[in-house]
């Protein structure tokens, strides 16, 4: 099989490796792509705590395609049919994975593509919020995760506040359906608390979502959080140690909630909900996948998810 191998901080190359055989309890999937994760950005670009060559289709982990083999004992899947899966070396032609990180596509995703474990962080970020009926919620940092929450949060009827640096991650949050949007440059943090404050008559919000991963965002986000709010910390804070405001914190009685599952059952399960929600309608995947690029183009996909063009959303890798 064809497989993409990370040698060097920005250079993918192409190499030939022996197709895996799924063990016992395994499936191997015949790959239509996978998507391009933001949080693989670092080892991308190179870090000095990183190691070089990567595995062959390292970091690829958001995959779809159809299973090809079963491995021995799998009965709940069969040869043919189309489902995504936590594996990790997705940026090849096939990959295998254990049969409790295989999740069903729906018939009515048939012709979509697919990148199940985005879409499940999603809706187990969405659950662990606990929004409500009448709430007022700030999302902060409208990227594709972003994207997707502020539509389950306008659906679940709570008002949501967008806040972004980019015009068009604004204009993604009304249609999403965002009824008030507030742009956020660098160094304007405390006038992003002020407009808040006057969007919810100096209460705050209920709940707050931070999608950015950085230590300003962290901190606008206790900042604009109500008396006995919630604070979703849905980012990834990868590089280095965070300093929070715990006077702050204290004072305001805050709950504090880092969303990122790591149980491989409740990843599976957040993915099933999202199958199930897209299937019935709630949102239709494909148009949130942007930018499609080819296994030998995997480089140009990182560039493009590094860059964010006015335009972009997701991009995924077609094998």
């Amino acid at each position: 099989m064809q497989t993409a191998i990370l040698e060097a901080p920005g250079r993918f190359a192409i190499r030939p490796m022996p197709t895996p055989e799924p063990g016992p309890g395994e499936v191997r999937i015949h790959l239509e792509g996978s998507g391009v994760c933001a949080s693989s950005l670092p080892l991308w670009q190179g870090r000095e705590w990183f190691a070089y060559p990567q595995s062959g289709g390292m970091p690829g982990h958001e995959g779809w395609g159809s299973i090809e083999a079963l491995g021995d004992g799998v009965t709940d899947f069969r040869v043919g049919q189309r489902v995504t899966a936590l594996s990790h070396r997705a940026f090849a032609e096939y990959d295998v994975a254990p049969v409790d990180a295989v999740v069903a596509i729906p018939d009515e995703l048939d012709d979509a593509p697919f990148p199940g474990e985005p879409f499940g962080c999603a809706f187990n970020i969405f659950s662990r919020s606990d929004i409500r009926p009448g709430d007022t919620v700030a999302i902060i940092g409208i990227g594709f995760l972003g994207a997707v929450l502020t539509r389950l949060v306008s659906s679940a009827g709570a008002r949501v506040i967008a806040i972004s640096r980019r015009t068009f991650s604004l204009q993604l949050a009304r249609r999403m359906g965002a009824l008030e949007r507030v742009s956020f440059k660098s160094g304007e943090r405390e006038q992003v608390v002020k407009r808040v404050l006057d969007l919810t008559d100096g209460l705050g919000c209920e709940r707050v979502i931070e999608c950015v991963g950085a230590q300003e965002t962290l901190d606008l986000a206790g900042e604009i959080a109500a008396e006995r709010g919630r604070v979703i910390i849905a980012g990834l804070h990868q590089d280095g140690a965070r300093h929070v405001n715990m006077r702050l914190w204290n004072r305001r009685g805050l709950d504090i909630i880092n969303a990122h599952e790591c149980d491989g059952a409740a990843r599976a399960q957040g993915i099933r909900a999202a199958a199930n929600a897209f299937a019935a309608g709630v949102l239709d995947p494909s148009w949130l996948v942007t930018h499609r690029f080819s296994l030998g183009d995997l480089d140009a996909a990182f560039r493009i998810t590094a860059e964010r063009p006015d335009g972009f959303i997701k991009a995924v890798v077609l094998t």
